[in-house]
């Protein structure tokens, strides 16, 4: 399932994710616990930032976590030890492919869709894994739902460097939008999507810091080298475009961006 990571395995990479799902912690969690004893997949777990989530929201799950990436796994079996220690993880670095079939009560994916080539068939074959009346729940961003102020080419062209690498790369940054019927043609019931809004000016300044700054602005600078090397943008018309960018998280910007969480059953 696995295809091109375009952030990089990076400190830096790390760190944003963190921030990200400490600052979103409500946002994209509000809503989604599970019963104590349910056998819980989360598939494509990272360095553990969404896990930390899952594992306090739902104490006394059993949680399976899995991710192709082993120094990520590392990185999470560090993190959920440290700040939920009583947790029951079971750790495994492997394919989704290679997990038995109707074992699992429910099904977490969070911002993996983006990044696989075929995402029809991902969660076709998350399904098979769903014991019958079991549950999914996938969260995703849509990167051409960022708006912000002072309006700015320069800065959008960055952002579009984003998403043409990760369409490169086998993605889709524009996913978000795409759930819903995504999750209807892999065969899910009763499925429904609902937005998740961040909205960040001055008066919100720890979605400013924690979301406009480090989170998204921290993404869009993930792939600057590529995006250079790629000769989508020169290094002045990336500087222009990174401080324009950076003005919508000081005093008189504002900034806008829409999550997609949906839900199905087996």
């Amino acid at each position: 399932m696995g295809t091109d990571y375009v952030h990089g395995y990076t400190a830096a990479e790390t760190r944003r994710l963190a921030d990200q799902a400490s600052t979103l912690a409500e946002l994209l969690h509000g809503g989604t616990q599970y019963p104590a004893g349910s056998r819980v997949l989360e598939a494509g777990c990272g360095v553990g930032a969404q896990t930390v989530q899952l594992v306090t929201r739902s104490p006394g799950i059993e949680l399976v976590a899995v991710d192709l990436s082993e120094e990520s796994l590392t990185q999470a079996k560090a993190r959920v030890a440290a700040e939920a220690p009583e947790a029951r993880v079971d750790w495994r670095h492997t394919d989704l492919h290679d997990l038995p079939d109707g074992d699992f009560d429910h099904v977490f994916v969070c911002f993996v869709l983006e990044h696989v080539p075929d995402p029809r068939a991902t969660l076709r074959n998350l399904r098979a894994r769903l014991k019958p009346g079991g549950t999914i729940t996938v969260i995703e961003g849509d990167h051409g739902s960022a708006f912000f102020h002072p309006h700015s080419p320069a800065a959008q062209a960055n952002i579009n460097c984003l998403v043409d690498l990760q369409a490169r790369a086998g993605g889709d940054s524009l996913i978000g939008r795409r759930l819903q019927p995504l999750l209807t043609d892999a065969g899910y019931d009763d499925v429904h999507a609902v937005p998740r809004t961040v909205y960040a000016d001055q008066t919100l300044p720890h979605l400013v810091d924690g979301f406009t700054r480090k989170t998204f602005i921290a993404m869009v600078d993930s792939v600057r080298d590529r995006a250079l090397a790629a000769g989508l943008r020169t290094e002045q018309e990336w500087a222009t475009g990174r401080r324009d960018l950076e003005r919508s998280a000081e005093p008189g910007g504002t900034f806008h961006y829409t999550f997609f969480k949906a839900l199905g059953r087996r």
